[in-house]
């Protein structure tokens, strides 16, 4: 594949993916709106960001499958056009009922995105970039929550919230035109994209289904991704109502203020694929190792600056532990890619996301909201860091068994194999 038409598939993939998460975080924006206008409590507003997630937990897997079997491209284009009128249906909600279900179709929209996308991206790049690739492509949604939080806390400010939703929906229906112009099944086949990017590839979904789960590695990579997006997305969600309450800044500021957050988390992830790609050539073994680390820094900063009063001294160490609460996807994602087979490509990114879901992006936000509910949101936020203790457990876990996992995939090289076991031995 030409390197031209390479970028432009990571670019167009990319720009879909910021409307995915620009559709979902805008609502963290408008969260005092909403408590304000319909007597909402924290668990309500909680549960309405993590029925996106739990769809998406529920519904990836099968989804991605069939996008596997009937064609990633098309599978992209028909989920944003969902999402996107979805999200339209919000700006129309005139009820905390409307509004769940327009939010519960957003979920289904969104279902299947994120592992179909990185599976066509990752289609038609070389595989030393591949930590690196997942770092910058879930990046994405860090990038896309900084827009739809800091522009959703602005237009919601001048012009109403269900504004906000409005200018998001139209824009990934613009989007998806132009994504389904651009790229196709036929151009993705044409250029060589490899196994899974056109329709029916892959041979026998009965014999490759089992490899998803075939190591204890893959499982922890699930896991301890799934862990730290519990702590990254409970954050997310909260910091503009933390900002609100305790800082006392307006909606608009503090969502601008929150996006800051947001943008630091996508830098983190996209340096945390940097530094695990260009450690793990000459031992594999590092990226599960910077993969803990990361987990283990996260739970230290974080949980000292939510036990410090709001200030500046609080604001800088969230900020060191935002950096790196989430730089564990990009080694997670490629650890992945590297433990199942690729002829189910989409399939594995959509298990690893179903983790994601369910560990992380789910419960993340609800739980949060409902302890805050019981002991206020500062208390909580106190709290929730623990999870990248066992985050970084279940990294520390998969590196021990790493090379068990790659020798029981038959397409696994000698060099890969031999990589692995030498990495054992230093």
């Amino acid at each position: 594949m030409s390197r031209g038409y390479a970028w432009v598939v990571f670019a167009l993939s990319f720009g879909l993916l910021l409307s995915d998460y620009m559709s979902r975080q805008v609502l963290n924006a408008v969260f005092p709106l909403l408590k304000a206008e319909w007597l909402l409590s924290d668990a309500q507003l909680g549960s309405l960001s993590g029925i996106v997630a739990l769809m998406v937990g529920v519904l990836t897997f099968p989804l991605s499958l069939l996008a596997d079997r009937w064609g990633r491209v098309r599978s992209l284009v028909l989920a944003a056009v969902v999402w996107s009128l979805a999200t339209l249906g919000c700006a129309i909600s005139a009820s905390y009922g409307q509004m769940f279900w327009a939010r519960f179709m957003v979920g289904v929209g969104e279902a299947a995105y994120g592992s179909v996308g990185i599976a066509v991206v990752l289609s038609v790049f070389p595989a030393t970039l591949r930590a690196t690739l997942s770092g910058a492509f879930i990046a994405g949604g860090a990038f896309g929550s900084v827009l739809g939080v800091s522009i959703g806390g602005v237009i919601a400010q001048h012009l109403g919230w269900r504004w906000t939703f409005g200018v998001m929906g139209i824009f990934g229906l613009v989007l998806a035109a132009v994504y389904g112009v651009v790229v196709s099944e036929r151009k993705l086949a044409a250029a060589g994209a490899g196994p899974g990017a056109a329709p029916g590839a892959g041979g026998s979904v009965r014999t490759l289904l089992p490899r998803l789960f075939s190591s204890v590695s893959v499982l922890c990579a699930y896991a301890g991704s799934g862990l730290q997006m519990f702590l990254a997305m409970a954050l997310l969600a909260w910091m503009p109502s933390y900002l609100d309450r305790y800082y006392g800044l307006p909606t608009d500021k503090a969502g601008l203020v929150a996006g800051v957050f947001a943008l630091i988390t996508g830098i983190g992830m996209i340096g945390g694929g940097l530094v695990s790609d260009r450690l793990g050539r000459g031992n594999p073994h590092l990226k599960w190792s910077v993969a803990a680390c990361c987990s283990a820094g996260s739970l230290l900063l974080l949980a000292g600056g939510f036990q410090l009063p709001p200030g500046a001294p609080q604001l800088i160490l969230v900020g060191l532990g935002t950096l790196l609460c989430n730089a564990t996807a990009g080694p997670a994602a490629a650890m992945v890619v590297s433990l199942t087979p690729a002829a189910v490509g989409a399939t594995a990114m959509a298990t690893l996301t179903l983790a994601n879901s369910l560990l992380g992006l789910a419960p993340g936000p609800a739980v949060t909201g409902m302890l805050a509910d019981r002991m206020g949101l500062h208390a909580a936020l106190r709290v929730i860091p623990l999870v990248a203790l066992v985050a970084g457990l279940a990294f520390a876990l998969g590196r021990r068994h790493y090379a068990k996992g790659l020798g029981s995939l038959p397409a696994v090289g000698p060099a890969a194999l031999f990589a692995a076991r030498r990495s054992d031995s230093l």
